[in-house]
């Protein structure tokens, strides 16, 4: 996420850290629309996160919310469909 950040917002890398603020970053909310669309690209799933309740405000948050949603989207892949009756 920090090599993707860097790359994305052309910082330095030692401002991506967990407490820094989107915001402070120059990311607004149509850049964090596209940084989601790239992510999904490379994630090669689709991230739900557009509909969160709340947009992440830090580094932390962002990456916490990806991984919460990576890992629901790992657990519904692996769960097997239910046989209909």
């Amino acid at each position: 996420m920090r090599d993707f950040l860097v790359e994305r917002l052309d910082i330095p890398r030692e401002k991506v850290v967990p407490e820094a603020k989107l915001a402070d970053l120059g990311v607004d909310s149509l850049m964090f629309a596209e940084m989601l669309f790239e992510l999904e690209d490379q994630a090669k799933t689709e991230l739900d996160i557009r509909s969160a309740d709340a947009l992440p405000e830090t580094v932390g948050e962002l990456i916490a919310l990806i991984e919460t949603h990576l890992q629901a989207g790992a657990l519904k892949a692996s769960t097997p469909p239910h046989p209909a009756p």
